[in-house]
């Protein structure tokens, strides 16, 4: 049992550690296209408090000391529960998000005269008769609307670019900020923030 009771507090010490250290290396990764993610701060809180709670599974395990465990036991178990709360939250008000980030899209259409991000008004689906609000998606409402900024599409006269030509910031459905620019600022986004917003009910 001896053997057993070392080998367990040993290899606890040896994973806890090498996530203590490893851990912080995966934002890396996200830092340069996750620099304006509305959840980014969030997502470093949690990753001090995992680091934290590496710190005390590695003490307590090699100390053998109960106070650090629990408290090792109690963080595990908390953070367990806001992903649940996070998972549950995010299934209920998914429909609204979705429905709010359309607004931001039309917003970001109108002040940018474009439509759609790379294939126009393809890009909202079904929902493009849908009006939202007191306006129409990718509605040109220029007062002297030329031929090169608006053209006709089934029979209304909407935006003729793709707002991938403009620099600005789409709400994507699952909550995070989307930076798009134009292709010689060097970011790079698909259609991906689009695919949400096609099918919301009115």
């Amino acid at each position: 049992m001896a053997g057993v009771s070392g080998c367990m507090k040993y290899s606890m010490f040896i994973f806890n550690f090498l996530f203590w250290i490893f851990f912080p290396f995966s934002f890396q990764e996200l830092e340069i296209d996750s620099r304006l993610f509305a959840g980014v701060d969030m997502l470093i809180a949690v990753g001090s408090i995992i680091m934290v709670l590496g710190f005390l599974g590695c003490c307590g395990a090699i100390k053998e000391s109960r106070c650090m465990l629990l408290l090792f036991f109690i963080g595990l178990l908390l953070i367990l529960i806001l992903q649940v709360t996070g998972g549950i939250l995010g299934a209920v008000y998914r429909s609204q998000v979705q429905y709010y980030s359309a607004f931001s899209l039309m917003s970001s259409q109108s002040s940018y005269q474009c439509c759609g991000l790379l294939k126009g008004p393809a890009d909202w689906g079904k929902n493009f008769n849908t009006p939202l609000g007191s306006n129409k998606i990718c509605e040109c409402d220029a007062e002297n609307p030329s031929t090169d900024l608006c053209t006709s599409f089934e029979g209304r006269l909407i935006y003729k670019t793709q707002c991938i030509s403009h620099p600005l910031v789409l709400i994507s459905p699952s909550g995070g900020y989307v930076p798009t620019q134009a292709p010689s600022g060097g970011r790079h986004v698909d259609s991906e923030a689009f695919k949400g917003i096609r099918d919301i009910e009115k």
